[in-house]
């Protein structure tokens, strides 16, 4: 059964490469239906139009609509982490060809902003002692890929 929501990302020409990237990053991705473009238009007749693909449960559909739009930081898309592994494994694989940002946030080579974040965080955050909660979010702050260990840390009062 599809989920009751589902994600659309404009591409300009790279919908099916995205979706291939995407299913090979994330260990339950699968591809799904491709539609392709027919003598209507308005691509290229054959030229793939839009391309479905799954990734954690979310179905997301890759449209080749054009270069009139463009992703922006607007909009991202998160990935709780269980530990500092899976932080950097999605760190690593979505910022090959993109590029790091500030506090757990990439772009990758796409232009899709992500948060790769240890799911912990916001326990950490969320911290009912405003001292601990502040001292998360000033380490936090400082970091471009997030590190659990310092995260931890830093909420102890452990800082350095």
């Amino acid at each position: 059964m599809p989920s009751p929501l589902a994600v659309c990302l404009w591409f300009d020409g790279q919908a099916e490469e995205a979706a291939q990237f995407y299913v090979s990053v994330f260990p339950d991705g699968r591809l799904g239906r491709t539609a392709r473009y027919n003598e209507a238009g308005p691509g290229p007749e054959g030229s793939v139009m839009a391309v479905e693909f799954e990734v954690n449960g979310l179905q997301f559909t890759g449209l080749n609509g054009g270069p009139q739009f463009t992703f922006s930081e607007a909009i991202s898309i998160q990935i709780p982490c269980a530990d500092q592994a899976e932080v950097d494994y999605y760190w690593d694989k979505l910022t090959e060809g993109g590029e790091e940002g500030p506090c757990g946030w990439l772009k990758d080579r796409f232009g899709v902003s992500w948060q790769v974040f240890p799911a912990e965080l916001i326990a950490l955050n969320s911290d009912p002692d405003p001292v601990k909660a502040a001292r998360t979010m000033r380490a936090m702050m400082q970091m471009g890929k997030l590190d659990l260990a310092a995260l931890r840390r830093a909420h102890a009062g452990e800082e350095g």
